[in-house]
């Protein structure tokens, strides 16, 4: 059993940016398709913003706003499909027998956004990139904990994946729609997770409609006292203490 505490959280979808949009969100929620506005990350110079992909700008969009004014935290980024759009426009570059930008390809290697995340920020703190599956929130909680073992008293989670390109649509099917989330997490005993192998029965279980750590968001509003996530292999076991 895990033991932890959320500080902060911060979310981003397209058309879903305040506290308010949240709200309804949690109340009301649904996946923003078709829409692909980005952030704006005014707080950035114009050159710096060009630089960030719309994958990394979500993430950005997050978690500056729980990293600002505060000492360095322990960043653990979490996504399945990472800069997948990036990695289509070079392999269509390879199709065309055009060159490959080497700034392309560095920037789309699974890592790149914690590390333009450090170079921006000027973060010495250390990171870690996670290639994860449906329950790749649950997996970042983990690594958090594994920091926490480690005497840090602060890290910063962050989750994000982007619609695939679409001659993906046929094998990317979990990725409705864009988003980001960040996490401040500390170590606490506000909340607790537990994993259990079996899963007890699938049936149980309703598909959601939209992705993991935008219903942890919704539980965080709508203030739920425990729930389960499961897939194939895992069930999880998610639980409020305070």
């Amino acid at each position: 059993m895990l033991k932890f505490s959320i500080a902060q959280w911060q979310g981003w979808a397209p058309g879903i940016d305040s506290p308010d949009g949240w709200l309804d969100w949690a109340e009301h929620p649904f996946c923003p398709f078709g829409d692909k506005s980005v952030p704006r990350l005014d707080f950035l110079p114009a050159l710096q913003r060009r630089r960030l992909s719309p994958l990394a700008r979500g993430v950005f969009e997050c978690a500056w706003p729980l990293a600002e004014g505060r000492p360095g935290m322990p960043l653990v980024y979490a996504s399945r499909h990472g800069e997948t759009t990036r990695n289509f426009g070079l392999l269509e570059s390879l199709a065309a027998d055009e060159p490959l930008s080497p700034t392309a390809f560095g920037l789309s290697v699974h890592n790149a956004i914690a590390a333009q995340w450090s170079i921006i920020r000027r973060e010495t703190a250390e990171s870690v990139a996670l290639s994860v599956e449906d329950d790749g929130l649950e997996h970042a909680i983990i690594e958090a904990a594994m920091l926490f073992g480690h005497g840090h008293e602060d890290v910063l989670v962050v989750l994000t994946e982007e619609v695939p390109p679409a001659p993906y649509a046929p094998w990317t099917q979990d990725v409705p729609c864009s988003y980001a989330v960040a996490l401040h997490l500390r170590p606490g005993s506000d909340w607790t997770l537990t994993m259990d192998p079996q899963q007890t029965d699938p049936a149980l279980d309703a598909p959601q409609a939209w992705p993991n750590p935008l219903n942890l968001l919704r539980h965080l509003l709508l203030r739920t006292n425990a729930w389960r996530h499961a897939n194939r292999a895992r069930q999880w076991i998610w639980t409020r203490t305070a």
